[in-house]
C-alpha cells in the first residue's frame, strides 16, 4: 500500500460514557488536547454527540468518526497525448454508530449498511463548519441505525437460530496514535506530463494495437479516526501508481489485453521512462503474437503457474475464504470454516498475511498498511502453517473460536470495513530452481500421457465466487499462456483460456514450487469496497488444471489501418481495401 512516515505521541481524549462501555472510571486514559485542528474538532463533537445520544432509546454504545483528507493528480495519456490532467482534493467523513450492545446491534445479519453513513466535509479547517456536518450526518446515521436494532431484536426472536452465536463487535483496546505530518515526496508534474505523453506515444507506431493508455495517479492522504471507546489514530500516506495498458482484437472478434502495473511509494520510486519504453515495445509486440495464436481448447492436465499467476491464483481461491465476515454468515459457502486444525494444502506449503511489510525482494508491497480501517494495529497472521489451517482474517466482527480483531478490518470510506486480505505471501518448504520447473511440466505430461502442459505466465486477474447459492468455483484469467510439448515441439502461445476449479479440489493438486517469490499488486474489490492488496507466491507446479474456453464478443478488427502506424502500410499493400476476409 502507501509508504508512511510515522512517528507517535501519546494523545489521549476524554470520555463520557455510553450504556454498553465496559471501560470503568479508572480505565479511562488522562484527557489531553489533540495537536491536530481536524482531530480537535473531530473530538469536541463526538463528546457532544456522546452526551446527548446517551439520553436515547435505545441508545447507541458505539460512535467514531474517520475523516478522509485526499490530493490527487491523475495524468491519462493516449498515442503521445494527454486525455486528462487533473488535480483533485477532497474531504470525507463516515459516521459509524451501533446501537444496541456488543452482543447484538444494528449491524447484525444483512443490517450491516445500517452502521455507517458518509458525507462531504468542508476542505477547510473550519472547526463551526465542520461540526455543522459531523452534527447532521450523526442525526441521520441515528435515525437509521436505531429502527434498524428494532429489526434486528425482531427477526432475531421470531427467526430460526443462528449456528454461530458470536457477539457482533469485538471488545478491543482502544489505541492512540498520530503520525507526524506528512512530508508530501517532490512531484515534477510537467516533467511528468510529458514523459506520460512518450511513453504513450510509443503505441502510436503499433498499428495493431487499437486502444492504448498510460495513467498516473500520485497522492498524498491522511486519515484521522475518533471513537467514544477512546481511540485517536491520524495516519498520513503517499503513493504513487502508473498502470499502463494496451489492446487489440484477433480476427475471430476476441479482445486481448496487456496490462502493466507500477506502484511506490513516491514517483520518484518508479520505474524510469526507458523501462517503460520498454515495457510498451514488449506489451505490444506481446499483442501481435496474441492476435495470431490460435484458441486453446477445454483442457485438464498439468499446468505451471509462474509466480504472479500463482499469486493470483491464490489470492482467489484461497485468500478470499480465509476472510472472517465469511465464515459466520449462513449465506456463504463457508468452505473451511470447520477446518481450523485440518490440512487443507500441501504439507510444504505454509500462508501468512502480513500487512507490515512494506517490500518483498525490492518491490514495494500495495496490501501494506499500520492500523487497519477500525483503528486495530496491523497484525502478521499465520493463515495456514505447513498445511494446516490455523486462522482467519478478522475484523472486530467475531466468529465462532475467534473472537478479537487481528487488524485486517479494511474498507474504502463509505462502506462497513470486514475482514479482507493485505498482504497474502505464500511460502514453500519443497522448493526447486526455476528453471527446472518447465522440465518437471513435461515430465509430469509425460506420465499422464498427455500431449502438452500448459505454461501460465501472466495473468490480469479474477474472481471467485463464495455465496452458497451459488457454485464454489473461482475463474483466474490468464494473457499469455503456451502448450509446452512433451515431444519436445517449441512451446506454442495460445488464447482464450480461463483457469477455472473448485478451491478444495484444486488447492491440493501442487507438486512443487519454485524458489523465488513474486508479487502481484492490485486492487481487490468486495464487499467492503475496493482496497490495495498484494499477493506473493513462488511459481507452482501442479499436477491437473482445468481451462475452460473464454468467452468474447464477434465485433471485427478495425477495417482502415491505423493512421501514422508502422503497419498501416504493410496493412494496405497485403489487402488494398484494408478489409481481412
Amino acid at each position: 500500500m502507501n509508504a508512511r512516515r510515522l512517528g507517535s505521541f501519546l494523545l489521549a481524549a476524554q470520555l463520557v460514557g455510553l450504556p454498553g462501555l465496559a471501560a470503568g472510571e479508572k480505565d479511562k486514559p488522562v484527557a489531553k488536547t489533540p495537536a491536530d485542528a481536524m482531530l480537535q474538532t473531530m473530538q469536541a463533537e463526538l463528546n457532544r454527540a456522546k452526551t446527548d445520544l446517551a439520553k436515547s432509546d435505545p441508545a447507541p454504545y458505539f460512535l467514531s468518526y474517520t475523516v478522509y483528507d485526499q490530493d490527487q493528480i491523475f495524468i491519462a495519456g493516449a498515442y503521445g497525448a494527454l486525455l486528462s490532467d487533473t488535480a483533485v482534493k477532497r474531504r470525507n467523513t463516515d459516521v459509524t454508530m451501533r446501537v444496541g450492545t456488543p452482543e447484538l446491534d444494528n449491524t447484525h445479519g444483512q443490517s450491516r449498511g445500517s452502521g455507517m453513513t458518509s458525507g462531504t466535509l468542508p476542505l477547510q479547517d473550519d472547526p463551526d463548519a465542520t461540526a455543522r456536518v459531523l452534527w447532521e450526518l450523526t442525526d441521520r446515521e441515528y435515525k437509521r441505525a436505531a429502527p434498524a436494532y428494532l429489526n434486528v431484536k425482531t427477526n432475531t426472536a421470531v427467526k430460526a437460530e443462528e449456528e454461530d452465536k458470536s457477539p457482533d463487535f469485538s471488545k478491543e483496546v482502544p489505541k492512540i496514535h498520530v503520525g507526524e505530518k506528512l512530508t508530501e515526496p517532490s512531484f515534477d508534474r510537467k516533467a511528468w506530463e510529458e514523459e506520460v505523453r512518450r511513453v504513450s506515444g510509443a503505441f502510436r507506431k503499433y498499428g495493431d494495437v487499437y486502444y492504448a493508455t498510460v495513467i498516473l495517479q500520485v497522492g498524498s492522504s491522511n486519515a484521522r479516526m475518533v471513537s467514544s471507546e477512546g481511540a485517536a489514530i491520524m495516519t498520513p500516506s503517499a503513493s504513487a501508481r502508473l498502470v499502463m495498458e494496451a489492446q487489440t482484437r484477433a480476427d475471430d472478434g476476441m479482445d486481448l489485453l496487456r496490462v502493466e502495473t507500477f506502484q511506490a511509494p513516491a514517483a520518484g520510486g518508479l520505474p524510469s521512462e526507458a523501462v517503460l519504453m520498454a515495457k510498451a515495445d514488449k506489451m505490444a509486440a506481446d499483442l501481435k503474437e496474441l492476435r495470431k495464436a490460435p484458441v486453446a481448447e477445454p483442457y485438464a492436465g498439468p499446468a505451471l503457474l509462474s509466480g504472479r499467476a500463482a499469486a493470483v491464483f491464490f489470492h482467489e481461491v484461497l485468500g478470499h475464504r480465509m476472510e472472517g465476515h465469511r465464515q459466520r454468515d449462513e449465506e456463504e459457502g463457508q468452505t473451511f470454516t470447520k477446518k481450523v486444525g485440518q490440512e487443507v494444502l500441501p504439507k510444504f506449503l505454509s500462508v501468512v498475511d502480513d500487512p507490515t511489510v512494506g517490500e518483498i525482494n525490492g518491490t514495494k508491497l500495495a496490501g501494506a498498511y499500520e492500523f487497519d480501517n477500525e483503528g486495530t494495529p496491523a497484525e502478521r497472521v499465520v493463515v495456514i502453517q505447513d498445511g494446516v489451517l490455523k486462522n482467519f482474517l478478522m475484523s472486530r466482527m467475531p466468529i465462532k473460536g475467534f473472537d478479537k480483531s487481528n487488524g485486517h478490518g479494511r474498507n474504502q470510506p463509505g462502506l462497513m470495513p470486514t475482514g479482507r486480505q493485505g498482504n497474502l505471501i505464500v511460502t514453500s518448504s519443497q522448493a526447486v530452481p526455476e528453471k527446472q520447473l518447465r522440465q518437471m511440466l513435461i515430465d509430469e505430461a509425460k506420465k499422464q500421457g498427455k500431449p502438452y502442459g500448459l505454461y501460465f505466465d501472466d495473468i490480469q486477474g479474477g474472481f471467485t465466487l463464495t455465496t452458497r447459492s451459488l457454485p464454489q468455483a473461482f475463474q483466474v484469467l490468464p494473457v499469455i499462456v503456451y502448450k509446452v510439448y512433451a515431444d519436445g515441439r517449441p512451446d506454442e502461445l495460445v488464447r482464450g483460456v480461463d483457469i477455472v476449479g473448485t478451491p478444495l479440489a484444486a488447492l491440493t493438486r501442487i507438486i512443487t514450487t519454485g524458489d523465488t517469490q513474486h508479487v502481484f499488486n492490485g486492487v481487490c474489490g468486495a464487499e467492503s469496497g475496493s482496497v490495495p492488496v498484494s499477493a506473493v507466491a513462488p511459481a507452482m507446479l501442479f499436477s491437473e488444471m482445468e481451462v475452460q474456453k473464454r468467452a468474447h464478443g464477434r465485433e471485427r478488427p478495425p477495417i482502415l489501418p491505423a493512421p501514422g502506424a508502422d503497419g498501416a502500410a504493410e496493412s494496405s499493400k497485403d489487402d488494398p481495401t484494408g478489409v481481412k476476409p
